[in-house]
């Protein structure tokens, strides 16, 4: 019966362990995006637009 409760334990700690690794991958990338000013997410917009239209690309 012990051994049953180690191996939940672990298995639990295991899904903590996880689940903030999640959270920091999550909020390192959320943090490189805030990065930009709002003039350089225009240009980056304006230079995907106008390369979509250069393709032909219909797609939103």
């Amino acid at each position: 019966m012990r051994r049953r409760t180690r191996w939940w334990k672990v298995l639990g700690l295991a899904g903590l362990a996880g689940v903030a690794a999640t959270g920091v991958v999550i909020a390192r990338a959320e943090r490189r995006r805030r990065a930009y000013t709002p003039e350089e997410i225009r240009a980056r917009l304006r230079d995907r637009h106008a390369e979509a239209t250069a393709r032909g690309d219909d797609s939103p």
